[in-house]
C-alpha cells in the first residue's frame, strides 16, 4: 500500500488520448513498456555519457546511465511507499531528449539554436519526442502517455516559469511535481557522481591519490575498507568505497525525504504540490559531499585536458552540420524538408540532429561535410 500522498494510478489525469485500461498492466506500467519500445531509447545505446567508444565499450553510455538511474530510483521510491511504477517510468524517459556527444552536443546544439533567436532544451525536446516524433500507434501520434510522466518529464529536474513558456500551462508550472518526479533529479546526480568516478579511475583519467584528495568523502570510506580488506587488489577496494559512497547518499536521500515529508505535516498529492519547496532532498551534510563529488568531475574529468579535442570535436560536428542544413535544406531527407514547410528551418533541423547518435552524426557529417 503506497503513501497517502503518492501518486495514485487510479487517479491519474489520464493520457491526452483516452484509450480502454489494459486487463494486466496499470497505466504507469504501460508509459513505462512504451518509453523502453520506443526508438528514442534505442538510440541512447549509442549517445555518450562522458566517454566515447574510443576509450572503451566499458563505459557508461546514455542508456547504461538511465538503467542505474532507474535502479536506484526504483529502490528509494520503495523505500518511500510512492508509486514505483511511476517512478520507474519517468527514470527510464529522463534523459530521452539528449542529442549525440553529451553535454558538448547539448552546448553546440543550444548554442547554434540561439544564433537564431531560439534555444535547445533537452526536456522539452524530451516532451516533443514522447508527444509527437514517436510513430507507433494508428489512433494517435507519440506514445499518448499518461499526463503525470509527461508532466514528470518538464518538472523532474527544473522548475519552468508559465510566463515565458505558456505552451505548458497544462503541465501545472506554479505547483512542485508530485515525489516520485522530484527524486529523478537527485537520482541522477547519486547515479552519475559514483558511476563517473569509477569511469573516470578505469580510463586512468582520475588517479587513485586525486580522487582521495579531491573527494573527502571517497577518502574516508577507502580508509575504512582498507582496514577491513588489506590484501585486495586497489581496483576491489575502489569499487567497495564507491558502493559505500552510493549507499550513503541513498540511505540519507531516504530519511531525509520522510524528516521534511513529516515535518511539513504533508498527508496527500495536494500537499505536495503546494509546498513552497521540493520536498526530496538531501541532508547539508550529505549535499556538502555530493557538491564536492560534482564539483571534483567538472574540474578533473568533464574539463579534463585529455577529453577537450573529442569535446572540440563533437561541438565543431553539431555545429557545422546546422550551418550546412540551414544553407542547403533541400539536403534534408524529405520527410524533414515537408516538416518546414509548417515549423522554423532551424527547429527542424535541431529536432533531426538531437535525435541522431554519435555514429550516426558522423557518418552524416562525413557526407556532408568531410
Amino acid at each position: 500500500m503506497s503513501a497517502t500522498y503518492a501518486v495514485q494510478v487510479t487517479q491519474s489525469r489520464g493520457r491526452r488520448f483516452p484509450e480502454p485500461h489494459h486487463p494486466y498492466r496499470n497505466d504507469f506500467q504501460r508509459d513505462r513498456d512504451r518509453v523502453i519500445h520506443a526508438r528514442a531509447f534505442r538510440r541512447l545505446e549509442a549517445k555518450t555519457q562522458v566517454f566515447t567508444r574510443r576509450y572503451s565499450d566499458h563505459f557508461r553510455n546514455r542508456l547504461t546511465h538511465t538503467l542505474e538511474v532507474t535502479q536506484i530510483t526504483r529502490t528509494i521510491a520503495g523505500a518511500l511507499d510512492l508509486n514505483v511504477d511511476l517512478a520507474e517510468a519517468l527514470a527510464l524517459v529522463h534523459d530521452i531528449g539528449h542529442p549525440p556527444f553529451g553535454h558538448a552536443g547539448e552546448k553546440a546544439l543550444d548554442a547554434a539554436m540561439r544564433r537564431h533567436g531560439l534555444f535547445f532544451d533537452h526536456n522539452l525536446h524530451a516532451l516533443r519526442i514522447v508527444e509527437d516524433f514517436e510513430q507507433r500507434y494508428a489512433a494517435f501520434r507519440g506514445l499518448n502517455l499518461t499526463f503525470e510522466v509527461r508532466e514528470g518529464i518538464i518538472k523532474h529536474s527544473r522548475d519552468y516559469d508559465e510566463k515565458k513558456h505558456p505552451e505548458l500551462s497544462e503541465y501545472l508550472l506554479a505547483e512542485r511535481p508530485p515525489l516520485e518526479a522530484q527524486l529523478i533529479d537527485l537520482t541522477d546526480e547519486i547515479a552519475y557522481n559514483t558511476a563517473d568516478l569509477d569511469d573516470g579511475y578505469e580510463a586512468h583519467l582520475l588517479p587513485l591519490a586525486e580522487i582521495r584528495d579531491g573527494v573527502p568523502v571517497f577518502d574516508r570510506f577507502y580508509r575504512e575498507v582498507e582496514q577491513t580488506y588489506p590484501t585486495v587488489a586497489d581496483k576491489l577496494k575502489f569499487n567497495e568505497t564507491v558502493k559505500r559512497i552510493l549507499n550513503r547518499f541513498v540511505d540519507d536521500l531516504i530519511r531525509t525525504t520522510q524528516k521534511k515529508v513529516s515535518a511539513a505535516k504533508i498527508q496527500t498529492l495536494d500537499d505536495v504540490r503546494r509546498h513552497p519547496q521540493r520536498l526530496a532532498a538531501f541532508s547539508p551534510t550529505v549535499d556538502a559531499e555530493r557538491k564536492q563529488s560534482k564539483d571534483f568531475l567538472y574540474e578533473n574529468l568533464y574539463y579534463s585536458p585529455s577529453l577537450a579535442d573529442e569535446k572540440d570535436d563533437a561541438e565543431r560536428v553539431v555545429t557545422e552540420l546546422f550551418n550546412f542544413w540551414m544553407d542547403r535544406p533541400n539536403s534534408l531527407p524529405p520527410n524533414y524538408q515537408e516538416k518546414a514547410k509548417q515549423e522554423s528551418l532551424p527547429r527542424v533541423i535541431c529536432d533531426y540532429i538531437a535525435g541522431m547518435t554519435d555514429p550516426f552524426i558522423l557518418e552524416q557529417y562525413e557526407k556532408y561535410c568531410g
